[in-house]
């Protein structure tokens, strides 16, 4: 059974469609949209802050989404996934972005829409992720701009395997 427990009176909010891993831990002020899923081993503590998710949001296994105490929620966008082992932490991800395996999305920045954050890159505090591009390394710069293809070819794919992936445990 995954841990899904109320902190300071607030209990997450999960649509009946969502999919949650048995060993995932939701807790605190977390809401979460139509048709994610939340994997193996991942963990969204909205203790210190709030989280919201937008629907089509994936949180793969072993990822960690937080908040910063008093000052920065994390905001999640429609069609969005987040990497294994990624840390997405005080932030707002707009809608249609790849958030890459083991990358680090810091405090108070800014992923627009219709991008990547390459897998193990670091965007550090306060960093705005132009709309339409690619960030890699560490720390994280904008390494070229997203064509329409990977848009789909990419960040469309994955959100809707992993809508179908999450069904095949469901049944």
């Amino acid at each position: 059974m995954p841990i899904i427990k109320p902190v300071n009176g607030k209990l997450p909010q999960l649509p009946e469609d969502c999919y949650i891993a048995d060993n995932a831990t939701i807790v605190g002020d977390v809401k979460v949209g139509k048709q994610c899923s939340i994997w193996f081993n991942a963990v969204l503590r909205g203790d210190v802050n709030y989280i919201k998710l937008g629907n089509k949001v994936n949180i793969q296994d072993g990822a960690v989404v937080h908040c910063t105490y008093q000052k920065y929620p994390t905001i999640i966008g429609n069609n969005v996934s987040i990497g294994h082992n990624a840390i997405v932490h005080g932030c707002t991800i707009k809608d249609n972005v790849l958030i890459g395996m083991g990358s680090i999305v810091m405090d108070n920045c800014v992923v627009e829409s219709n991008s990547i954050v390459a897998a193990g890159a670091v965007v550090t505090q306060n960093t705005i992720i132009e709309s339409g591009s690619i960030y890699a390394g560490i720390p994280a710069k904008k390494v070229k701009d997203i064509s329409k293809e990977l848009v789909s070819g990419e960040i469309n794919r994955i959100a809707d395997n992993y809508v179908k992936y999450s069904s095949w445990y469901k049944e």
